[in-house]
């Protein structure tokens, strides 16, 4: 589909009909709280369906248990050691570029404050971080695996926002849309890639042409599976690029819940960093990556030493991807290194517990509701969408 402001406006009065359905059959029997319940204990690709799932549930289950057929494995293994190589600057982009972009929506901030998870936002973390963990383990897709299951519940969750939403009537959809549309999740499938991307190549992070080409499609089959409407999605890298702008220069804007949204997540994250020293690193580093307007925006504190300091960040991350070209021990140990910060900030998240994906029977009570340089990967151009 052409990226156009009028195809992206049909988008947002789409939902996810197979969700949608499933959810409102679950709120019609009353077997929202009994489906929660069964599915606490359904965690795993392969393991059999609880009995007694309501019919909409076990239909909804088995029909969305596998991913695509279009799936090339080849590409998802490389998008996987794309992961493993750059866990770390991964999570950093997905924790200060990504998080702070969707609060920078003013609709989306909305949404994100409708929920309980805004008074939980360690939760609302530690889920979208083991999210990311499961989708990127070898047996992500296999018998045994979690991601397949997790993306099931996720969808469910989406459709029961829209439920709510809609039911209470808390939600502005002439000015919006559908709750949680297709224009909405595809712009969130483009945080979660195209701007992650972004922001490693702010940081100074190595990426290769087909590391990111990789890494976007693991995205697009996350989206399939989340319920998004592929032929409407972009399909490469220049199209994730203009639809990313787009979508952004429409809807981003300041907003009280943005604001309360940041200061939450920068507290979080203040109390993950040992001792008090380093604090200010947060919002400096959510500075950097997504620049003064939005930080202003988001009320994002500034610091005279930090914001002066943060950008000398690529000149770091050079010298260890130069260490991991040069030594193959050291690209283990540095990659190892990797792993284990990233299994540190998400088990401070989740405090050890497994994150349970259900769905709310009701919203908040106010609302209702190194490589080579010619092998690297460059952002595509600003798409002239946006620049006039």
């Amino acid at each position: 589909m052409p990226v156009t402001p009028e195809a992206m406006a049909a988008l947002r009065l789409r939902g996810d009909e197979l969700a949608d359905a499933t959810v409102e059959a679950l709120f019609a029997g009353g077997e929202v709280g009994h489906f929660n319940t069964l599915m606490r204990w359904f965690e795993r690709s392969g393991d059999p369906l609880p009995e007694g799932l309501p019919r909409a549930a076990h239909d909804y289950l088995a029909a969305t248990a596998a991913p695509p057929d279009w799936v090339d494995w080849d590409v998802m293994e490389t998008a996987r050691m794309f992961f493993i190589d750059n866990n770390v600057h991964i999570s950093t982009a997905l924790s200060f570029a990504s998080m702070p972009a969707c609060y920078m929506l003013p609709h989306v901030a909305r949404l994100l404050a409708a929920t309980h998870a805004l008074d939980y936002p360690s939760n609302r973390m530690a889920a979208t971080g083991q999210f990311t963990v499961y989708l990127m383990r070898p047996d992500a897709f296999e018998a045994g695996g979690s991601f397949v299951p997790a993306a099931q519940k996720v969808r469910l969750l989406h459709a029961s926002i829209r439920h709510h939403l809609r039911r209470e009537g808390a939600w502005d959809q002439a000015a919006w849309g559908v709750p949680i549309c297709q224009q909405d999740m595809i712009g969130g499938q483009m945080m979660f890639s195209i701007q992650v991307l972004d922001a490693l190549h702010r940081l100074g992070v190595h990426v290769t042409q087909a590391g990111a080409e990789a890494y976007l499609y693991a995205w697009q089959v996350v989206g399939a599976m989340l319920g998004i409407d592929t032929e409407a999605a972009p399909a490469d890298l220049n199209q994730a690029r203009d639809f990313s702008d787009l979508y952004m220069s429409e809807f981003m804007g300041p907003s009280a819940d943005g604001v309360q949204l940041t200061r939450q997540l920068i507290d979080l994250y203040q109390d993950v960093v040992p001792g008090t020293l380093l604090d200010p690193v947060v919002p400096a580093l959510i500075r950097y990556l997504i620049g003064d307007t939005a930080a202003d925006w988001l009320a994002v504190p500034r610091s005279a030493v930090f914001d002066r300091l943060v950008p000398a960040a690529p000149l770091l991350l050079g010298v260890t991807e130069h260490l991991k070209e040069r030594s193959p021990i050291a690209a283990m140990v540095i990659d190892r290194l990797g792993a284990l910060t990233t299994r540190f900030e998400l088990s401070s998240l989740t405090r050890g517990r497994i994150m349970h994906y259900a769905i709310p029977d009701h919203l908040k009570d106010e609302y209702g509701v190194h490589r080579p340089e010619d092998e690297r990967w460059s952002p595509p151009p600003v798409s002239p969408l946006v620049t006039g």
